[in-house]
């Protein structure tokens, strides 16, 4: 089911009839040239104004703060949402006449009246019917009814509640047969009893109550004035789920005294959303506002600061709520107004297509990842690339973007490097002259994406191509830069493949070596060794003993890392010789039992020698 609330419709019942002539007893002071006055001029009396008048300007204060945080979809006597249109329908009613008589102007018609609207089909509902493609019963039809009044007894508020019970049900009958009309299936009733000041009430406050399942009922029983007031603010904020915020201590330069100012606070009415950082966060400090008219209630205290400019002082935006004031005709009220307004005037745009505009132009060039820019990673573009996002440039702007480009001129012409990224791609990267090359093409589309801005966006680009024209003996200097770099690269590749090449003709002599030294002891390991033979004379060395050469400078082959590891290898499958493991600079004593005990050596004459 599409789902409207019973917000969507409220339908305002201001009684006319004659006991509302009467004075609510508050008076109000309107001598205020009080020292500019003669002496011969007589002061003028106070006034009061009547209740019909009080429960107008509560009734107007209700749907001005209504319009200013729901523009659209809140709808009140189903009129276009417009305080002129209802203001010029009230003054064509006029005061109430005392001398009429009350039975032709009850309360009871208005009450009837209301319903009635209810009932009606509003554009948003008919839209979502349309769209639904369904039957009525699909979209609910909700609303409230808010009667101003002056009740006699309790009793006449059953009477009340008891005649919009019953015109609830008759229009519903006749709004099943109809296409224009849709059943009410939930209604709500605020009965706002009004009586002078200085007089007791006859009636009592009830909270709201389940009277039928099509209607609830409350009753308020407030004294004219300002507690009306400050009794319709409270209603209109628990009806649309709105919330207070007090700004405090706004610096304000006084009407009489220009030279001084004094603070002031004012009261913000808003969506509650606006608070649900404040709770997530814990920093939500509730408070009392001390406004005169609106009482003690709850709202949030905020501390004025002075507006800041520099991008590093400001704070994140996490959202954006529209507000209406609580006293809207007081001067801090006001002040505060038109200062949250001259940005509007100065460029005539609001402030939320403002920004929409300034990311759009923020982000018509805007590379991902760093490989994917060369300009973003200069710093030397930062003051060209800050400026050129701006809306309109001015002429010290246009001289600085102008400087940034002969910069980059001036870095080309002695060949400084670039931040060429080199990520994914093989050997050096471009060569210098390429990169500069991307880095104009990449400067080229940053300006052309805003040259539609300014008649100076368009020099800039100007500037930028005429740099990129190179003169004939520039062009011959690149030429010569080029055949420069190309025999760098050149004979590095000869130094390369030269080192290489000694890299393979040592390792094949090396292999060479190796192999005659496994042959040759492989021939010696077929004669068995006697404890009696003597050293042979020519020994072969060993192939632990064979020096392998040093390592080259420079790259290792992958063929001279393996030949070393099999050498390594093959060095260690034959077992070696007894005495050569025991033996002193490669040196083994043999005949190591014939020594007797002082060490004497005995030979075969029986002599002996030392």
């Amino acid at each position: 089911m599409k789902m409207f609330s019973v917000s969507h419709k409220t339908a305002f019942v201001v009684d006319h009839c004659p006991y509302m002539a009467e004075s609510c007893r508050q008076q109000v002071e309107c001598d205020v040239l009080t020292k500019s006055r003669g002496q011969g001029m007589i002061p003028l009396a106070p006034v009061s104004k009547s209740l019909w008048t009080c429960a107008v300007e509560c009734s107007m204060e209700y749907c001005r703060i209504l319009y200013d945080v729901y523009p659209l979809r809140k709808l009140v006597i189903c009129f276009s949402q417009g305080q002129n249109r209802l203001m010029s329908a009230l003054a064509a009613v006029g005061p109430p006449n005392p001398q009429e008589d009350p039975e032709c102007c009850s309360v009871l018609h208005g009450l009837v009246a209301a319903v009635e609207s209810l009932c009606k089909i509003t554009e948003y509902q008919h839209e979502a019917r349309t769209t639904l493609m369904d039957t009525a019963d699909r979209v609910a039809n909700r609303g409230r009814i808010i009667c101003l009044t002056n009740a006699k007894s309790d009793t006449h508020v059953r009477m009340l509640e008891d005649c919009v019970q019953e015109t609830i049900l008759e229009q519903n009958k006749m709004a099943a047969g109809s296409d224009r009309l849709m059943p009410i299936q939930q209604c709500e009733l605020v009965l706002v009893h009004i009586f002078p000041q200085g007089e007791d009430t006859l009636v009592s406050d009830r909270p709201k109550k389940e009277v039928s399942s099509l209607l609830t009922s409350e009753v308020h029983s407030v004294r004219a004035g300002r507690h009306l007031a400050t009794k319709l603010n409270i209603l209109v904020q628990q009806h649309f789920d709105l919330a207070s915020t007090t700004i405090t201590n706004i610096p304000m330069k006084e009407e009489q005294h220009a030279n001084t100012s004094a603070n002031y606070d004012v009261e913000l009415l808003h969506h509650r959303d606006a608070h649900l950082e404040f709770f997530k966060s814990g920093d939500l400090h509730m408070a009392g506002s001390t406004s005169r008219d609106s009482g003690l209630k709850e709202t949030v205290t905020l501390k004025w600061c002075t507006p800041r400019t520099n991008s590093v002082e400001l704070h994140y935006c996490t959202g954006a709520y529209r507000i209406s004031p609580t006293d809207v005709n007081s001067r801090p009220s006001s002040c505060l107004t038109n200062f949250l307004l001259n940005d509007t005037e100065a460029s005539g745009k609001p402030p939320a297509e403002r920004a929409k505009a300034q990311l759009e132009r923020y982000t018509r060039y805007w590379p991902m990842i760093i490989s994917q820019t060369t300009i973003f990673n200069m710093q030397a573009v930062v003051p060209l690339a800050n400026l050129i996002v701006k809306e309109s440039l001015s002429e010290e702007d246009l001289l600085t973007c102008q400087k940034t480009v002969y910069n980059l001129v001036d870095m080309e012409r002695k060949n400084d490097p670039l931040p060429i990224s080199t990520v994914g791609s093989r050997g050096k990267g471009p060569k210098r002259d390429e990169q500069y090359r991307i880095m104009w093409n990449e400067l080229e589309t940053l300006v052309k994406t805003h040259v539609a801005g300014s008649e100076r966006h368009q020099r800039v680009l100007d500037c930028i191509i005429a740099c990129r024209s190179k003169p004939p003996e520039e062009e011959e200097r690149k030429k010569r830069g080029r055949k420069r770099e190309d025999k760098e690269d050149k004979a590095e590749k000869n130094i390369n493949k030269d080192s290489e090449d000694k890299s393979w003709q040592e390792s094949e002599r090396l292999k060479g070596v190796v192999e005659r030294v496994k042959e040759e002891q492989g021939e010696s390991e077929v004669i068995k060794d006697s404890p009696d033979s003597p050293e042979p004379l020519n020994k072969k060395p060993r192939l632990e003993e064979i020096q392998l050469p040093e390592k080259a400078k420079g790259p290792v082959s992958l063929l001279t890392m393996w030949t070393n590891r099999i050498t390594v290898a093959n060095s260690r499958k034959h077992q070696e010789f007894a005495g050569r493991i025991s033996s002193v600079n490669n040196k083994a004593e043999l005949y190591q039992h014939l020594k007797d005990e002082n060490g004497m050596d005995l030979h075969e004459n029986g002599k002996a020698t030392r």
